[in-house]
């Protein structure tokens, strides 16, 4: 009964013969508990039988006494602890043995196991315990993930964060990890044509977004490999420009990232615009954002994966206002709140309740925040120092 279903599965996939017989054995395990307790009570009475024989043949009546005593010793350490505490660390090693005898001892005995269980059953039903509702097996997301984090050196530690990662892309949403509307690059389709070839010739993008004098009035998606191939057949025009642009993909921006990857797999593609409840541009989400959301962020120099960071001598950091909060959460290790407000900018604003000016310091879940750079709208740059870090509960302005 200790064994691990898991491995046991596995093994039993692999076409394990004593592996196959244990599964077989679990799959009705009211039997398989009736005949080990009949076997074990069976052997149990018969030697206290035999003691209590023994003991008034040698000492008379005293000898029933000593009988009990040494066999209840014998048994408990002997025939019940012992074995059953080896059985428990080791089960694989008993239990897989112990099926090739107690598979046919059950074939032998279902008689008498039916018996028992179906007198066991209709004490439960005088109870009004139904013996129906059992517990699944079935691991859920919170177990998964211990089990995840308890296999130690079997799992390297990379592989760890990977499947942890996996397990909570549900928590995600894509608004969470989206390039914000103000950091998109497109090609405005009404600019000179010289200067979209410009920027074409010039992006570091594979695929952007073409849109009509603003982000706004997107008409759909371009492939920049296409764009550039008709640069090399010769002459290009406006007219063979529109006919390389496909639609665009737009997605709510509450989808978890879960749901999100599965999309991208059955619409084959690998790059969304983000829209709000009333079909307003939020932002935008690539295939490889939500990959980097399991394996991590394809730089190794954390603050090198956020342009918009810059570390100070001190051990303080620059941080550009619009920068995600999540972002930093996982990149630099804090714990600033995630609940509200996406951007580093509007989770300062929600706090103040208007737009602060260049010097006002805060203390906000403990990290103390100065505000570097401010313009009319927004907060621009701040000054966060997480070696003052003062406890979570702390929060104050000045």
């Amino acid at each position: 009964m200790s064994l691990n279903r898991y491995r046991l599965r596995h093994m039993a996939d692999k076409k394990n013969k004593a592996a196959l017989r244990a599964q077989r054995l679990l799959e009705n395990p009211e039997k398989l508990i009736g005949l080990i307790l009949l076997g074990n009570n069976f052997v149990n009475i018969l030697a206290a039988s035999i003691a209590t024989v023994i003991g008034l043949r040698l000492y008379g009546e005293a000898g029933i006494a000593i009988a009990t005593g040494v066999l209840t010793f014998v048994i408990l350490v002997f025939a019940e602890v012992t074995p059953k505490t080896l059985a428990a660390l080791k089960p694989e090693k008993f239990a897989l043995p112990s099926s090739l005898i107690l598979e046919p001892m059950l074939k032998l005995a279902s008689p008498v196991v039916w018996v028992i269980n179906k007198m066991a059953s209709g004490i439960f039903v005088l109870l009004r315990i139904s013996i129906s509702e059992q517990d699944s097996t079935a691991l859920s997301r919170d177990e998964l993930r211990v089990v995840v984090n308890e296999a130690g050196s079997m799992i390297p530690s990379r592989h760890q964060k990977m499947l942890l990662s996996i397990l909570d892309l549900e928590k995600v949403t894509v608004e969470d990890i989206m390039i914000p509307r103000n950091e998109i690059v497109g090609i405005n389709i009404n600019d000179d044509w010289e200067d979209i070839s410009k920027q074409i010739t010039q992006s570091q993008h594979t695929r952007l977004p073409v849109y009509e004098d603003d982000i706004d009035h997107v008409i759909g998606m371009l492939h920049l490999r296409k764009a550039i191939q008709l640069f090399q057949q010769g002459e290009a025009s406006k007219e063979q420009f529109r006919e390389l642009i496909h639609d665009a993909y737009f997605v709510p921006e509450g989808v978890p990232l879960n749901t999100q990857l599965i999309n991208f797999q059955k619409e084959k593609r690998r790059i969304g615009l983000v829209v709000n409840e009333y079909g307003e541009l939020q932002g935008l989400i690539t295939l490889e954002d939500i990959l980097e959301e399991i394996v991590g962020e394809f730089t190794t120099d954390p603050a090198a994966t956020i342009k918009d960071i810059t570390q100070q001598s001190d051990g303080s950091y620059l941080i550009d206002g619009g920068t995600s909060v999540r972002d930093l959460n996982k990149l630099l290790g804090w714990n600033l709140p995630t609940e509200g407000p996406k951007t580093l900018n509007g989770l300062i604003i929600e706090y103040l309740e208007h737009i602060p000016d260049p010097g006002t310091s805060l203390l906000l879940e403990g990290y103390p925040i100065e505000i570097v750079q401010t313009t009319q709208n927004t907060v621009k740059t701040v000054l966060i120092d997480p070696t003052l870090k003062k406890p979570a509960s702390t929060s104050k302005v000045a």
